[in-house]
């Protein structure tokens, strides 16, 4: 075909950039978008109900959209896409958008700017930040705009394939509302996204190969970068590896895997564990300090470190080799490279599976009459493969976090960065995605009460889910840590808590209050084989408190008070 045949294949018709951007995104697969509407991204919604191929999910604020999306990115394992305004409006996204940051989600977030006449001038009338795109490059991996409406198509695919290539991370878009508005050229094909992969440097991986041959207690410590490189991982652990993982590197490994240590990985039988690992590749782990102990654990040498984001190499630890790639394809070649069995310390072995052991054993103690409610979700959410959302809760920290097994990585979501009152709005996202399962949420009273208008989002979607609400009438993890550091002086932590069987009502969602522990395991079941939302409220004053105090994060964050 010659230039001029080409040419006069175009398709010149127009189509109004929102218009555009809504076929673009289901184009390219996008089934759910998540957001609230406002005057200025009126043309792109309006353009989603008309062409009715995208589920639009408003959420009650802008926060708790971004959590959702989050979420549905994690359990889906796609792009999850959030829509918002501008000004205060992507201010309160941006907020929840540092969690998506933090746990590598890929989420694309497209935000709209008042009209590009008065753009970073500080003179609109209302909706201005005149430094909105330094707010957002801030909580992004990459940032675009689009300033007409040419080239929309590939703005969109550029976003997305930026989200979605490894490291995976939140990229916002934003598109002034008369830009929206402005005709665009409709493409003749509009194609998809490309995703692309870091390809690991073969003399590297040969390298760390050999290095591997000679080790008789090698081990693998697996991060959130480690996600969709389970089925090398645990291949590479059935040849003789054994496994550690952060709390977003969770199932990595099978769980339950007698090899693996999972997140019990800074009790005192790891730090032996570590001590007497002979060569130990990070997977795509930052080595944040909450999970190192603000890197004061010591960790197995050689030290390896595997990550598709150059920048991490040796950043918290130094490291023997570093190999840059997608985690995927490294272990994939590393697999190509060695022998059926590797290692062969029969005694190192039964030391990790004893060490899981320990961990679990020590969780059950301080548990006290709650290990009955742990050991059922735990039970549950494994057997039957199910997401398994939290919040940040006394719960979460002494249990949901590492004891309650997850069936498959992307079935754990959970507010890594640590920021409370996320769990409701994740559940929504969660429940879009779960396929069919149902969604069980582990939260508190305080932390629900951040977004707690999004259980009218859980109601009105039918999202067919069990909150678990641990309810003991205060912030707990702060009240905790100042039993322990601060002379039990409970400054701010006991706040007003409304009756969550009254507020439930009002929102129309059943709700059964849990006022002694052996009634949990039958109401749990009964929730679990009935479709719709549900609240179990577990009374932990009338059920009593834990046998241990929690009494802060293990690494120490919440310092202490002199």
């Amino acid at each position: 075909m010659n230039i001029a045949t080409a040419t006069s294949s175009l398709t010149t018709r127009d189509e109004p950039v929102g218009d555009l951007i809504a076929r673009t995104l289901a184009e390219a697969g996008v089934t759910h978008v998540f957001g609230v509407i406002s005057i200025h991204n009126m043309p792109i919604l309006d353009a989603i109900f008309r062409q009715g191929r995208i589920t639009f999910v408003p959420a009650r604020g802008e926060a708790g959209a971004m959590n959702m999306a989050d979420a549905y990115a994690r359990v889906s394992r796609s792009v999850g896409v959030v829509i918002t305004s501008t000004g205060t409006a992507a201010g309160n996204a941006a907020g929840s958008q540092v969690e998506a940051l933090t746990a590598g989600s890929p989420v694309l977030h497209i935000t709209t700017q008042i009209d590009t006449p008065w753009m970073d001038r500080d003179r609109a009338a209302i909706h201005d930040v005149p430094r909105q795109p330094d707010m957002l490059k801030a909580v992004s991996k990459a940032y675009f705009r689009l300033w007409d409406g040419n080239g929309v198509v590939p703005v969109v695919h550029a976003a997305i394939s930026a989200a979605l290539s490894a490291p995976t991370g939140p990229v916002s878009l934003e598109i002034p509302v008369d830009v929206q508005r402005m005709p665009s050229i409709i493409p003749p094909r509009i194609g998809k996204p490309v995703v692309v992969r870091v390809e690991p440097d073969a003399e590297h991986l040969d390298v760390l190969a050999d290095m591997i041959k000679k080790a008789k207690r090698p081990m693998l410590y697996l991060g959130g970068g480690a996600r969709g490189a389970e089925a090398a991982a645990t291949a590479l652990v059935e040849r003789g590896f054994c496994a550690a993982t952060s709390t977003n590197g969770r199932a990595s490994v099978p769980e339950d895997h007698p090899r693996n240590i999972g997140a019990f990985n800074m009790t005192p039988q790891a730090q032996d564990i570590y001590d007497r690992c002979d060569l130990m590749i990070v997977v795509g782990s930052r080595l944040r300090g909450n999970e190192t102990r603000n890197n004061m654990l010591r960790l197995g040498k050689p030290l390896i470190q595997i990550d598709a984001d150059a920048s991490q190499g040796g950043r918290n630890y130094p490291v023997d080799l570093f190999i840059h790639g997608d985690a995927r394809l490294a272990l994939e070649g590393l697999l190509q490279r060695l022998p059926q069995k590797v290692g062969g310390d029969k005694e190192f072995d039964a030391a990790v599976l004893a060490a899981r052991i320990k961990g679990e054993e020590g969780v059950g103690r301080v548990l006290g009459v709650y290990k009955k409610l742990a050991d059922v979700l735990r039970d549950r959410v494994h057997s039957q493969a199910l997401p398994f959302v939290r919040d940040v809760t006394i719960g979460n920290s002494t249990f949901g976090n590492r004891y309650v097994r997850l069936a498959a990585p992307h079935l754990g979501v959970h507010a890594l960065g640590g920021g409370i009152g996320q769990g409701i709005a994740m559940t929504v996202g969660a429940a879009f995605a779960a396929n069919g399962k149902k969604t069980v949420s582990l939260v508190g009273d305080g932390g629900s009460m951040v977004n707690i208008g999004e259980l009218a989002t859980v109601v009105e979607n039918a999202c067919d889910t069990v909150i678990v609400m641990m309810n003991d009438k205060a912030y707990g993890v702060i009240a905790n840590i100042q039993d322990a550091q601060y002379g039990n002086r409970h400054a701010y932590c006991h706040l007003h808590t409304p009756d969550f069987g009254l507020l439930a009502k009002a929102m129309g969602l059943p709700h059964v209050r849990i006022s002694k522990i052996d009634d949990f395991e039958p109401a749990f079941d009964k929730a679990l084989a009935e479709r719709g939302p549900i609240m179990l409220e577990v009374d932990m004053t009338a059920i009593g408190p834990y046998a241990e105090a929690f009494g802060g994060p293990p690494a120490g964050a919440a310092g202490g008070a002199r």
